[in-house]
């Protein structure tokens, strides 16, 4: 009878657990909106282009499910089917291809695509006595409520020892007299605590925010549209940032790269564009103003001897302690220029577009496939090379730039 009861508590022990663990993937894996953030928030938007489409109604798009999953986990594999829609999709963005998602379950693309088609744009707040508080108060709403909740236990431990006192003196029993609150250790103490985690709390996320200009969008001497030169008249990016191609820095264009357009392009008849705060830019005017910085009068041979440097203003900034090496991104990891910079050929005014912080690019290095095929630069890499001719190694899972050692800390700190 006893090994019975042991074995049933056994049996029903082991089910607890099994289904504790069961439901907590499943919670993980129906948490469409972390997901989505940690995979697909770098290139996409719901409502909105970024690098890629809107995923807004991307269901729709996409009639076959069991196509639109395949995509999502391996896109370059899926446009070797020939599926019309996907390539059509492929050429709309320049060819950019999508990160591979080969770990994501069909539960956890699921869970993203149930949280896009859910997902509802945030209300305008209107004016009123009604209009609730917008959600990112609520730490303040917090904060105040301890404060006032440690007031009043100071105060029911003020009215406490009062209390003691009285009874003491109408029992005829000496009591101490309480001690001011500026001089009780115990106090003094929790204070002390309180302040130093405050203080800490401020200081550590101060700290992990250094550096990090996400959105930064700074005025620059000209108003350069990377949307009329790299979007509307397609302008490679390499024409004028050469050096990413083949240096450790992308470089800024010098004068002579654009007067070699602009000695005879003196006026602009494009379409309309406008500042960040929506004022229409005089295109012509902008050109004059780089005629001053260069010394250049129309009509009149140049002198490049007269020109003076634009003092532009450097968005991106890394660390000094980082090494990044545009060229072996581009060379090497075939990385496209809008994985980093965002949607660049429909900005007007440029701004940094992702965090570039250490998490940021180690996420990239675990998800991103190596190409090796047709790669000279990791011929020397004979093991991988031999596992996937062997079957050893998922082709439709690859070579992640971690398992090359991406992720090791020399690798881009010195």
């Amino acid at each position: 009878m006893i090994s019975h009861r042991s074995t049933t508590k056994t049996i029903i022990l082991s089910t607890i657990i099994f289904l504790s663990f069961s439901f907590g993937n499943i919670a993980k894996a129906q948490d469409g909106k972390a997901l989505f953030s940690q995979n697909c928030a770098a290139c996409h938007a719901i409502d909105k282009r970024l690098t890629g489409p809107a995923l807004l109604g991307v269901q729709d798009r996409w009639p076959d499910q069991k196509k639109l999953y395949s995509w999502i986990k391996n896109n370059q594999a899926f446009l070797k089917t020939g599926d019309a829609y996907a390539n059509n999709l492929y050429n709309e963005f320049g060819k950019v291809p999508m990160n591979l998602f080969p770990n994501l379950t069909d539960a956890e693309i699921g869970a993203i695509l149930k949280y896009i088609k859910d997902w509802k744009p945030a209300a305008a707040p209107t004016v009123g006595a009604n209009t609730p508080a917008p959600e990112g108060d609520s730490t303040l709403l917090f904060g105040i409520l301890t404060l006032i909740l440690a007031i009043i236990a100071f105060t029911l431990m003020q009215v406490n020892s009062n209390l003691r006192k009285l009874s003491a003196d109408k029992d005829g029993e000496a009591y101490p007299e309480p001690v001011p609150f500026w001089k009780n250790k115990a106090y003094i103490a929790f204070v002390t605590i309180v302040l130093f985690l405050v203080g800490g709390y401020f200081t550590t996320k101060g700290a992990i925010g250094l550096g990090r200009n996400k959105n930064y969008q700074p005025e620059q001497p000209i108003m350069y549209s990377h949307k009329v030169h790299a979007g509307i008249n397609q302008v490679n990016c390499l024409y004028c940032h050469g050096g990413a191609q083949d240096s450790k820095h992308a470089s800024i264009p010098s004068l002579n790269v654009c007067m070699n357009c602009h000695m005879a392009i003196n006026e602009y008849k494009g379409p309309k564009f406008y500042t960040e705060e929506g004022a229409e830019v005089d295109g012509t005017a902008q050109i004059k103003k780089l005629y001053e910085y260069a010394g250049f009068t129309p009509g009149k041979p140049w002198d490049p001897s007269q020109a003076k440097p634009i003092e532009w203003v450097k968005i991106h900034n890394l660390p000094d302690h980082v090494y990044f090496n545009h060229s072996q991104h581009i060379k090497a990891g075939k990385v496209q220029c809008q994985t980093c910079h965002g949607e660049i050929t429909n900005m007007d005014e440029v701004k940094q577009f992702a965090d570039l912080s250490m998490g940021w690019c180690i996420n990239c290095h675990r998800e991103t496939k190596v190409q090796f095929k047709e790669n000279g630069f990791y011929s020397i890499y004979e093991k991988y090379h031999e596992d996937l001719k062997n079957g050893k190694i998922d082709s439709a899972k690859g070579i992640t730039v971690e398992k090359i050692g991406g992720t090791e800390c020399q690798k881009c700190h010195y």
